[in-house]
């Protein structure tokens, strides 16, 4: 046992190195080199590139289309993943599919499709243009194209773990005389909402940073309709390296409140299957 032991230190070691090696070349050296770069030329330019107009509106917008793209994925992904998970229905393996299409399909492909479908000369776009709704190139074709992106992350976070728990509990409420909304309220909703957590975090996260989408669809119009990941693309170009970096590490810091906010969810998750076995 000990032979066998001392043949596999090698092994665990050069391992360990390797995985310790990915993490600081792909993570942990990134996020010092954007803090870095964003102090660069001292905190007071470093401050001032946050607080000038155009970073603050970017900031604004791109949480406005968190808050409308998030929620909508939230009902998305309850709707669909109990309807899959509860029910048989014919389709079932087709709305499977179409939950992972933005999964495979370019982001910067699904903003192409929007501007088809919603731009001034597009499918139904025109009807909306002649109406003074404007859509691309404007909030509405940033939320829709974040939306489009983001969605699957909260289904697919609650399809597998709807699917273990069955639904026994569920008709057992139902024999007992509770209504749909109090079998989601007191019997579905208390099983799933560290799942839904989890899903929520994910999506938000995804929707603060997306950039393919949402540069198609954007116009780039400053101060209007960039959000923070185009407007540090714009500074980057414009090489204003230090601004650019510090409105990145906004972005960033959200990546890591998101990591540690993951990592708590998950600690409770175990905490609580532990406690049911």
């Amino acid at each position: 046992m000990s032979q066998r032991t001392q043949e596999a230190w090698p092994i665990r070691l050069l391992l360990t190195v390797i995985a310790v090696s990915t993490l600081l070349a792909l993570f942990a050296l990134p996020v010092i080199a954007v803090f870095v770069e964003a102090f660069s030329r001292g905190s007071d330019v470093f401050f001032e590139s946050l607080n000038h107009p155009d970073a603050r509106a970017a900031i604004r917008l791109t949480l406005l289309v968190a808050a409308c793209s998030v929620p909508c994925n939230l009902v998305f992904g309850l709707a669909a993943s109990w309807a899959i998970t509860k029910f048989q229905f014919t389709g079932k393996r087709l709305l499977l599919t179409l939950i992972d299409i933005p999964f495979s399909v370019s982001p910067v492909i699904s903003g192409l499709i929007y501007i088809l479908l919603y731009g001034a000369h597009g499918w139904v776009g025109h009807y909306f243009v002649a109406h003074g709704i404007e859509i691309i190139f404007a909030v509405p074709g940033l939320v829709l194209a974040t939306m489009f992106v983001t969605f699957p992350f909260i289904a697919r976070e609650l399809i597998p773990l709807m699917a273990e728990q069955g639904s026994d509990e569920e008709e057992a409420a139902m024999l007992l005389g509770a209504t749909p909304w109090q079998m989601f309220k007191r019997v579905t909703l208390p099983n799933i909402r560290l799942g839904l957590l989890y899903g929520v975090l994910i999506c938000n996260a995804r929707a603060m940073g997306e950039f393919g989408a949402v540069s198609v669809v954007s116009g780039h119009i400053r101060g209007e309709t960039t959000t923070v990941p185009l407007y540090v693309e714009m500074l980057y170009n414009e090489y204003n390296f230090a601004a650019a970096f510090a409105v990145a590490s906004v972005l960033t810091l959200l990546a890591l409140v998101t990591l540690v906010a993951k990592k708590q969810v998950e600690k409770k998750a175990k905490r609580a299957s532990r406690n049911s076995i």
